[in-house]
């Protein structure tokens, strides 16, 4: 061994006659300015050194290289550009290859795309996942995949953004070989002499043809894709962009095709959806930055405990096994409990069906899940999470029970949706191990993890809160306690938007159309029937006493709830849902209650646009959005707008509710609100921070600088 390695963000040294260039930018070896210049400077310097037969990329640590550097979004390129470097690596007079292990995606995969050959680990996860932030490969991976393993796998790895294994990525044809073990340097210097010993030269991906020698049914498979992007994607920019240069690596030269991937990919690079999806990348980053993080580390976890084995406490058990923590769940009597754990099993039996997991990872975690009947079953569960039906009364009785078993130091959490999380603490002794995890179902599959911190949580457990979020791959938002948190306060204010244009004009129809218009998979009706409208009933009927007498209350859906019509649980709610339909369709009769409530009402119905409902159904979302700010019930914006992206369907390419009044202009949705309160004064009262912001033309984004 020869040459040792210089500091650097990629380094390079020999190794007999192989030149290894070891990318080390920790913490995921990211390809900053530096590592991009360090990396062509080795490549030159391999060229004109005639000791020097061949190179070897590898990655310091555990990847290889997993994208760009993050740290640079938002900020003047610096040279040399990522495509260049890829060229260059590409032109290489002697072979280079690259040794995948970790994450190889985005810009990483390019690079090793740009390498003459690949042999991956079977650490290694590969992938263009580009289209997750608004944008396309743009140093050549719509050119070069497409020419290596076909029209239709390229645009299945680049639509999706999903990863491949390795094994996958052979089968493909996306790497040459696997390598043994897990020793990225000595698999790869194995690899490399082997080729040099069999006299491999390089071997250029822009030359391989075989993948696309069928010109007409590559095309025909872009048509196709385009086709489901078009129905699919609706709204989505960066899609049909990734068809079109992938097209053009069918029908174009090489270098003619890199020059249309540069074009389309600085298109993206300029839309207002690039700019979202980042947005939404870093805030779902941000939201771990909180005090309590600075001031207390986790407790210990090794054993979870849940009470309920309903819909909610099965999810959540599920998710807990997943991350594989042992369970022991409690029910109120056998019968129950039998039917949580058939829950439990029921969605590993269908996960296994669909070949997701082996029967025997499915038989490992049914192992971790135990039952009990009586609450002693929790007295060695360091954290105890309640899932039961969501009333206080219910909830109290379960926390005194949880209070007198559970050991020192357990967290007790509650999962309810909008109860008091003080108050449920006020039914322990020690009042620090209580908060709020607010999941959303299904518990299992859906992202969202509200952490609500009551007043007198301990710091300790809100930073196991956290940590639990972190092993259940989970996005953690904390919040503050009030009726609702963040995501369902909210929600009950612009539901209430969207009754009040119910009953003076718009269908429920027109609403949920408008609002998938925007981008939502489904409109607040739709919603309702999925939830099923017994719940929103419910929570009506417990705010009565409260509610403010000078709020419009519009009475139309209780008329529903009144005649049993729950949504899709019980075949008709705001839709018709005909022999178990999961689509439902327009009901006559709930148009007919409607036009009755009206009359009752003595309202005179007018005509709604979609934009009509769409501004009103926004502008009433972002002004409570601004009062949960204002009462410190949401640390930063951001948060609130990873709490409406991960688990209320917002359009994720539109950032979040907070970055969209940004970019609508914080003056102009103030303008909205003031102008409808000339209708109804006591709904639409502008936020003071709302008004603080745009009278001195801030704006949300302002406000999130991490603590």
């Amino acid at each position: 061994m020869t040459d040792k390695s210089p500091a650097g963000a990629a380094h390079a040294r020999r190794d007999e006659d192989i030149l290894v260039i070891t990318l080390d930018h920790p913490p995921v070896n990211a390809l900053s300015a530096d590592v991009r210049r360090d990396l062509a400077a080795g490549i030159q310097a391999a060229q004109s050194d005639a000791q020097v037969r061949a190179i070897l990329l590898v990655g310091a640590g555990k990847n290889f290289i997993a994208g760009a550097d993050i740290r640079e979004f938002g900020k003047p390129p610096k040279p040399p550009a990522l495509p260049d470097v890829c060229n260059q690596i590409e032109a290489s007079a002697k072979p280079v290859v690259a040794v995948l292990h970790g994450a190889a995606l985005g810009g990483g995969l390019e690079v090793a795309l740009a390498a003459h050959y690949r042999l991956a680990l079977s650490t290694a996860k590969l992938g263009l996942p580009e289209v997750n932030l608004g944008l396309l490969p743009g140093a050549g991976g719509t050119q070069r995949t497409p020419r290596l393993i076909g029209a239709r796998a390229a645009l299945d790895l680049m639509l999706s953004g999903k990863h491949l294994s390795a094994e996958a990525a052979l089968k493909a044809g996306l790497v040459d070989a696997i390598g043994e073990g897990d020793d990225a340097l000595a698999a790869g210097l194995a690899y490399t002499r082997r080729l040099l010993a069999e006299g491999a030269g390089p071997r250029r991906s822009r030359d391989a043809a075989a993948a696309l020698a069928d010109k007409a049914a590559a095309l025909a498979e872009a048509s196709a894709a385009g086709e489901q992007v078009a129905k699919t994607l609706r709204g989505l920019y960066s899609p049909a962009k990734i068809v079109e240069a992938v097209r053009a690596a069918i029908e174009q030269p090489f270098d003619e095709g890199l020059r249309t991937e540069r074009t389309l990919f600085l298109q993206c690079l300029e839309s207002p959806q690039r700019a979202g999806l980042v947005h939404a990348f870093f805030a779902e980053r941000e939201t771990t930055k909180i005090p309590e993080l600075k001031e207390a580390r986790a407790r210990r976890l090794d054993k979870i405990g849940v009470v309920g084995g309903g819909t909610m406490g099965a999810g959540i058990a599920v998710s807990v096994l997943d991350a594989g923590l042992p369970v022991v769940m409690v029910e109120q009597d056998e019968a129950a409990l039998e039917r949580g754990r058939a829950r439990v099993a029921q969605v590993y039996d269908l996960l296994v069906k669909k070949g997701r997991i082996t029967t025997d990872e499915r038989n490992g975690r049914m192992a971790r899940f135990t039952g009990a009947t009586t609450y002693d079953a929790l007295n060695d569960a360091d954290l105890i999470i309640e899932a039961v039906f969501e009333d206080m009364d219910v909830k109290l009785a379960v926390f005194a029970q949880l209070d007198r078993v559970a050991k020192p130091g357990a967290v007790l959490a509650t999962n309810t949706s909008y109860l008091d999380v003080n108050r449920i603490a006020c039914a322990t002794r020690v009042p620090g191990n209580v908060l709020g995890l607010h999941f959303f179902s299904p518990a299992n599959i859906m992202k969202l993890l509200e952490i609500v911190v009551g007043e007198h949580t301990a710091a300790d457990a809100v930073a196991t809160g956290f940590d639990l979020a972190r092993r259940l791959r989970k996005t953690p938002v904390r919040a503050g306690v009030c009726d609702g948190f963040i995501g369902n306060r909210i929600l009950a204010v612009h539901r209430q938007a969207a009754d009040m244009m119910m009953e003076d004009g718009a269908s429920p129809y027109d609403i949920d159309a408008a609002v998938r218009e925007f981008g939502y998979p489904m409109g607040p009706y739709q919603m309702a029937d999925l939830a099923g409208g017994d719940i929103g009933w419910a929570t009506r009927k417990r705010r009565a006493a409260t509610r403010d007498p000078a709020l419009r209350y519009v009475q139309i859906p209780d008329r529903l709830c009144e005649r049993g019509w729950f949504g899709q649980k019980t075949g008709r709610g705001f839709y018709l849902y005909p022999d178990g339909a999961r689509v439902g369709t327009p009901d006559p009769e709930v148009l007919a209650i409607i036009d009755e409530e009206r009359r009752r009402a003595g309202v005179t119905p007018r005509p709604f646009t979609h934009e009509d409902i769409q501004r009103r159904y926004l502008a009433a979302m972002i002004n409570e959005a601004a009062n949960v700010l204002h009462q410190g019930i949401a640390l930063r914006p951001s948060d609130v707008d990873v709490v409406f992206l991960s688990g209320y369907g917002f359009p994720r390419y539109r950032g979040g509710p907070m970055h969209y009044a940004d970019s609508v202009g914080l003056d102009q949705v103030l303008a909205d609100i003031r102008g409808y309160a000339h209708e109804d004064p006591a709904f639409w009262k502008p936020s003071p921070l709302l008004v603080q912001l745009a009278e001195s033309g801030r704006n949300f984004a302002s406000l999130n600088q991490a603590d």
